[in-house]
């Protein structure tokens, strides 16, 4: 079971909301795996931690690669970000690989935002669940490689 960030959270659902809505029109999918304890757990927005949006609270290393990558190669206004499971598995200091049933529950909404979008999976859960080129998640050493694959497949 996951924790669903947007449940209990008024702020997060209305910014989730207002990012898809910026997002209608974007061409590409980036998808990564699931919401991160320091990351969409607690911002709301997958690959984005609370500390971009606000200048508070936590970072979270992922988010910053991401994002600074995006903006170094010109795409941030082109991608709409996502996850697998855009709930939370793990705990509120750990992250976990998120369960088949979590991955298949989340499935429908994956699909209908990835329609008519080109869809790039980051990491290989998300490779495995749509099928999707992969680049190289970018935590643990990976942003040079995270870098090369997006500039190889969008650049």
């Amino acid at each position: 079971m996951t924790y669903n960030q947007y449940a209990g959270s008024p702020k997060l659902r209305t910014r989730l909301q207002a990012y898809l809505e910026r997002g209608q029109g974007a061409p590409i999918l980036l998808v990564g795996e699931a919401a991160g304890y320091r990351g969409a757990r607690v911002s709301g927005i997958p690959f984005t931690s609370e500390r971009q949006l606000s200048g508070a609270g936590p970072a979270e290393a992922s988010a910053t690669i991401v994002h600074r990558v995006l903006a170094e190669l010109g795409l941030e206004d082109s991608v709409l970000l996502w996850n697998v499971v855009p709930t939370h598995p793990g705990t509120e200091r750990s992250n976990r690989p998120p369960s088949r049933a979590e991955v298949d529950a989340s499935s429908p909404f994956l699909h209908e935002l990835a329609s008519g979008r080109r869809v790039v999976a980051v990491g290989r859960l998300a490779q495995s669940a749509l099928g999707a080129p992969y680049v190289r998640h970018p935590s643990h050493g990976g942003a040079a490689e995270f870098r090369a694959g997006l500039q190889k497949l969008l650049g």
